[in-house]
């Protein structure tokens, strides 16, 4: 599959509504539900349903929840090799565990790269609908992972 064709799934979800726990494109989506979405889409088959969470499900479990899921549907790569499309999973503080995902959009992740002030990704955050950002170094630090949709 193309990074145009999963870029043109993750961006028909731009709007959508933040909803904890939802995945309904035009409805409301968390993070993690608009990447289970933007999976369904371009893969032909849903991702695993995962079971309900609260805000702080992985530090109250003491796992890497999201981390396990990903590798037991995506592919993991070296950050640095990041491209649009992909899937990045981030660590919110040092030490958390990683609970924030998005689909990097545009730009170039490599440390130095001039082209890193031009990185995009589309996301959903609480109190925000789903949008594509631009991911400042803030963002970039606090990469954990990034996964390629197989």
């Amino acid at each position: 599959m193309s990074a145009d064709a999963i870029l043109a799934a993750a961006r028909s979800w731009l709007g959508t509504p933040y909803h904890h726990q939802a995945a309904v494109k035009g409805t409301g989506c968390d993070c993690l539900g608009l990447v289970r979405g933007v999976y369904e889409e371009v893969c032909g088959r849903p991702a695993e349903t995962p079971p309900p969470y609260s805000r702080d499900w992985a530090e109250a479990a003491s796992a890497e929840t999201m981390l396990e899921a990903a590798r037991r549907h995506l592919t993991e790569i070296d950050p640095r090799e990041a491209r649009p499309g992909d899937v990045l999973i981030f660590r919110m503080r040092a030490g958390a565990m990683a609970k924030h995902a998005a689909i990097f959009s545009a730009g170039c992740l490599l440390p130095g790269d001039a082209s890193a002030s031009g990185c995009r990704m589309i996301h959903a955050v609480e109190g925000s609908p789903a949008c594509e950002v631009h991911m400042s170094a803030w963002w970039r630090r606090r990469i954990a992972a990034a996964f390629r949709f197989p």
